[in-house]
């Protein structure tokens, strides 16, 4: 993975890219994240901007280094401060649930008028997502991503992590902004989600970078008439 200098110091993209994975559980809680000798050939940087990373990240109470051991994850329920979606995806899975997407569609379109006063990129791909728990439909996501390069249109390469495609193409990610709210959805998710009139809770995602540039604008429904929705807090 190469990162861009243009973007901010190499050490804070490298740390928010492992925060990232930690949130996203893709290093668990009580494991041991890679070793710096992989971090430093993942990332193509130094062993000092690994360590640099590291320790900003033990700072913010996500993991601890142990001498003669490595770098273990901590609980990170108290401390995720970076989306409530994730927090909720977690305690689906928690829960025993079943949790798995689809990539609908992606095209390239022109910016939405919601936000051409945030972004000077003039046209933008939209991704549709549709999440099942326990194989029946239950979240439509629509992500804008209004980034300054030409992003792929296949559909699989959008299959695992969005974020990780994302960071494939240059971007970073240091800030999110959730704005919940009840909306009838349009007709096009309603067939999605196997739904006629129904009011459904809305969520507003925006999403910026290290030069407070927005990356994501989105839109997530979910049907809560099947799953209700979850802010489980540590304290």
């Amino acid at each position: 993975m190469n990162l861009n200098r243009k973007t901010g110091p190499l050490y804070i993209q490298v740390k928010n890219i492992l925060k990232e994975r930690i949130l996203n559980q893709d290093y668990p809680i009580h494991s041991l994240i890679p070793p710096e000798s992989q971090l430093e050939k993942e990332f193509n940087v130094s062993k000092i901007t690994i360590r640099k990373a590291v320790e900003l990240l033990a700072q913010e109470g996500y993991v601890d280094k142990k001498i003669g051991y490595g770098t273990v994850v901590l609980n990170n329920a108290a401390f995720n401060n970076m989306s409530t979606g994730q927090n909720f995806s977690s305690f689906l899975l928690k829960e025993g649930k079943q949790l798995t997407k689809k990539v609908i569609s992606v095209s390239q379109i022109n910016t939405p008028t919601e936000i051409v006063t945030e972004t000077t990129v003039k046209t933008c791909t939209l991704i549709e997502r549709l999440y099942y728990l326990d194989e029946e439909p239950y979240i439509y996501m629509i992500h804008y991503i209004p980034l300054p390069v030409e992003l792929p249109l296949e559909l699989e390469y959008y299959a695992q992590s969005l974020y990780d495609a994302l960071r494939k193409s240059g971007a970073t990610f240091n800030q999110f902004r959730d704005e919940f709210t009840i909306s009838l959805p349009p007709d096009s998710v309603k067939t999605h989600l196997n739904i006629n009139q129904e009011v459904l809770l809305k969520r507003t995602r925006f999403a910026y970078d290290l030069n407070e540039s927005l990356i994501e604008y989105s839109h997530a429904f979910y049907l809560t008439s099947k799953q209700s929705y979850v802010i489980d807090f540590t304290v």
